[in-house]
């Protein structure tokens, strides 16, 4: 049995295939130029805002 078939992800020697990109998006579209923003998952409303010290923080 060849031993390269029972190689883990990401050990050495394995070849894998690239990573599609992540969406980006500025946080300035987000807000539409403000300091906050909500965003709703799975129902909940979560606060995404831009802090003095130019920070993000996303609260519940």
């Amino acid at each position: 049995m060849d031993h390269e078939q029972h190689k883990r992800p990401g050990s050495p020697g394995t070849v894998q295939p690239p990573r599609p990109a992540l969406p980006e998006v500025d946080v300035k579209t987000i807000t539409a130029g403000g300091r906050e923003a909500v965003i709703v998952h799975q129902g909940e409303r979560y606060r995404l805002r831009i802090t003095a010290n130019d920070k993000l923080i996303l609260t519940k």
